[in-house]
Parts: structure tokens; C-alpha cells; sequence
């Protein structure tokens, strides 16, 4: 699935150990730009790619996700986990001296 919009909240960065070693991931909030705008909480994960995106407030971007659901002890729990993000924002051209 794809989303696009602006960045409007970068959430403070989540880390642990699993089974398979370290693993990091950072939550961001989209907002689309369309005339009654939805909001959406997806997730990165991986230091890697959250250094490659460096997703920031502001940032218009394109989303491209997948949304899960998994089930513990009863409760379901979702997320959109982003696999690729793109900027939309155009690039400042580097100063002439």
C-alpha cells in the first residue's frame, strides 16, 4: 500500500534484543494532504533504514507499507511497517560560490 503527505511527528526512537541480535525502530505520524486530511502512524524498521529515510518534521514524503495485525494472548495489535520511503520535497540546490 502508499501513502503520501507531509511528516507532522517523529516519535522518540524504540530499541531491544531479540533472539537474533540488536534491532531498532522509530515510529513517525503522516498527515495526507487532501481537503479533509487523515492521519497515519507507521513504523521503521531497521537503524539502517532510519538513517537512509532521515524522516523529518515537515518532510512530504510517499509511504510505501505494509499493514499488519497480530494477535498476543487474546489482543490484537496493528502496524504499518514502511519497506520504502520516498521524498517529495524538492532538493535544495547546493550554493554557488
Amino acid at each position: 500500500m502508499e501513502i503520501q503527505g507531509k511528516i507532522i511527528a517523529v516519535l522518540p526512537e524504540k530499541s531491544g534484543t531479540s533472539a537474533r541480535g540488536g534491532w531498532k525502530s522509530q515510529q513517525y505520524v503522516l498527515e495526507t494532504e487532501e481537503q479533509y486530511p487523515k492521519r497515519c502512524l507507521f513504523d521503521v524498521f531497521g537503524e539502517d533504514k532510519i538513517k537512509q529515510y532521515a524522516l523529518q518534521e515537515q518532510m512530504r514524503v510517499k509511504v510505501s507499507y505494509d499493514p499488519r495485525a497480530d494477535e498476543k494472548d487474546g489482543h490484537w495489535y496493528g502496524s504499518n511497517r514502511a519497506w520504502n520511503v520516498e521524498s517529495l520535497d524538492a532538493p535544495v540546490p547546493a550554493a554557488t560560490t
